[in-house]
């Protein structure tokens, strides 16, 4: 499990389990919770690249990123630390 603290959003936390480059698990602490709980199902048992390259760069409100955002750059970090 890797966790991820998330920058300039509303969650907290952001806790990744990957197997290899598919996406076991997505948990966020704090945020939208319907919304991110649902987030969490859509990815699991998808691919990292495709994940991040649909979300990556994704912003909320004024913000310059997003949870989904964030979200992508946890996956990364994680999948690099494999």
């Amino acid at each position: 499990m890797h966790t991820y603290i998330p920058k300039g959003v509303c969650s907290r936390q952001i806790d990744v389990e990957l197997d290899g480059d598919t996406i076991q698990s997505v948990q966020f602490t704090g945020g939208c919770d319907g919304n991110l709980k649902a987030i969490a199902k859509l990815v699991q048992g998808q691919k990292v690249d495709d994940i991040v390259a649909m979300m990556e760069g994704h912003t909320c409100g004024r913000r310059s990123t997003s949870c989904a955002d964030q979200m992508a750059q946890a996956l990364r970090e994680a999948q690099a630390q494999q």
